[in-house]
């Protein structure tokens, strides 16, 4: 799929996965290129490249070596006030160059040099070699490397049961021997024949080849919301995962008036315990489906969206490309096929870069990259308990203040199923104060108009003043 989506279009940025930080302290720049050069000489994936064979069917290619360069910017030399916008155009520029899937390499990492004490490092993977999953072990074997060649220790690593080309071709054989009918019967019957474009109202005209830049709005779940949310999970016996994802669904049915809610939902996919440690793209991407409607209780759609979830856990290994393929829905280049909104939620545990020996480390915001979808929630739970969303969105398409507000009426939604879980998902109040009294504002008119006549009497004057003129022109 990556392959195929990299042929369509290879400058697009849409399928980099990329971290940037600022370092603080000494750096041993050193230590810091043989921590790279170890990572990649350990999983097989970044050094890999993919290409057509004879046949023109997509391979991969294993090197048994890679050069990886990882080029010093110094800007230290340059004006004091002019580096921070020099550093953000270096930046740019290493996590938006556009890779190359048939010569590689598919990592790719730049040091920024801000003074003698602080440094930028950016670094960035192409999807079809990571997922979510693997950035988090690059950090962890990172960190590890670094902390270990820093302070003249050695590296404490268990070799890798397999390499990611051995969990390919188990699946593929897995899949063969009847595993694929199987799940492929599971999906059939879980999203039927028919398989309805979510219309989502935007704030502006959606373009034909759905070509988008890609904006983001974050928010903090409040604490006392997530504890809620916790508490409302262990009562039904669910995860704070699918606790969110009923008020995703509630949200999108109460935008676009449809009963029939698909998302596509990604899945680490790493059910076996010897790929957890390896590098590569193992996620899958599902589709789940809610049935939803004005009348159904919020604790109701919990409950289903809590069956959604495991019936997909228990099929999650049926690709998503294999999928489209047996349905066939129908395919337009302007919209995704099976699910236009995307949700991914993440535990995201990155406390092992406070271990980097004499680095105070913050993260550092990149720009832009290009939209894979109209609109994506990603959830965030952290070791400390706090939870956040972020909201990515197709910055030609919706408005800053109107992904603002639906944020806002996703924590409605959110509280009201702790607080109100048999409450109707159309009786929920999704409007803030501020807005109620935006729309008193708007729809009491103090000001009258003695001499004003209602619009269809001018146009009864109109008609008996030219009945033969032409009374609607619209386009050609």
């Amino acid at each position: 799929r990556q392959w195929f989506l990299w042929q369509l279009d290879p400058a697009s940025t849409a399928y980099h996965i990329a971290v940037a930080l600022r370092l603080q302290g000494e750096l041993d720049e050193s230590a810091l290129r043989g921590s790279f050069e170890a990572l990649v000489a350990r999983h097989e994936a970044l050094r890999t490249v993919f290409r057509a064979n004879a046949e023109g069917v997509a391979e991969q290619v294993l090197q048994e070596r890679v050069a990886l360069d990882i080029p010093l910017i110094d800007l230290s030399v340059a004006d004091v006030d002019e580096r921070e916008a020099l550093a953000r155009e270096e930046a740019l520029r290493a996590s938006e160059t556009p890779f190359d899937l048939s010569s590689g390499p598919l990592l790719r990492a730049a040091l920024i040099r801000m003074s003698v004490h602080e440094h930028i490092l950016v670094v960035v993977m192409h999807h079809i070699v990571s997922d979510g999953w693997s950035m988090q072990l690059v950090v962890d074997e990172f960190v590890a490397q670094y902390r270990a060649r820093v302070l003249g220790e050695a590296v404490q690593q268990a070799p890798l049961p397999i390499q990611y080309a051995d969990y390919a071709a188990w699946q593929r054989s897995w899949l063969e021997a009847g595993e694929r009918e199987r799940q492929l019967g599971y999906w059939k019957a879980h999203l039927g024949e028919a398989h309805p474009v979510l219309q989502l109202t935007t704030d502006h005209p959606r373009r034909a080849d759905a070509t988008y830049r890609a904006a983001r709005h974050s928010i903090e779940l409040p604490p006392d919301l997530v504890q809620g949310l916790q508490r409302r999970a262990q009562a039904h016996g669910a995860t704070l995962f699918m606790v969110l994802l009923a008020g995703w669904q509630a949200l999108l049915h109460r935008y676009t008036g449809q009963a029939d809610i698909r998302m596509g939902v990604p899945i680490a996919n790493r059910h076996r315990v010897e790929t957890e440690g390896v590098v590569g793209l193992f996620v899958n991407t599902q589709v789940l489906r809610g049935v939803v409607n004005g009348r159904m209780s919020l604790e109701t759609l919990l409950a289903q969206a809590k069956e959604a979830a495991l019936g997909a856990q228990a099929h999650q290994d049926l690709p998503f490309e294999q999928l489209v393929e047996a349905l066939q829905p129908e395919r337009s280049l302007s919209h995704s096929p099976l699910f236009q909104v995307m949700y991914n939620h993440q535990r995201e545990d990155y406390r092992a870069l406070a271990q980097l020996p004499g680095l105070a480390l913050q993260s550092y915001a990149l720009g832009e990259q290009a939209a894979q979808f109209e609109l994506t929630l990603d959830t965030a739970e952290r070791p400390d308990g706090a939870v956040s969303a972020s909201f990515s969105y197709a910055r030609e398409l919706f408005e800053e203040a109107s992904i603002e507000r639906l944020s806002g009426h996703y924590l409605s939604l959110l509280r009201a199923l702790v607080q109100q879980p048999g409450q109707a998902i159309g009786d929920v109040e999704l409007l803030a104060d501020e807005e109620q009294q935006q729309l008193r504002q708007w729809g009491v008119n103090e000001t009258r108009y003695p001499d004003a006549q209602p619009v269809h009497r001018l146009i009864e004057q109109q008609v008996r003043k030219s009945p033969d003129a032409t009374a609607l022109v619209f386009g050609d």
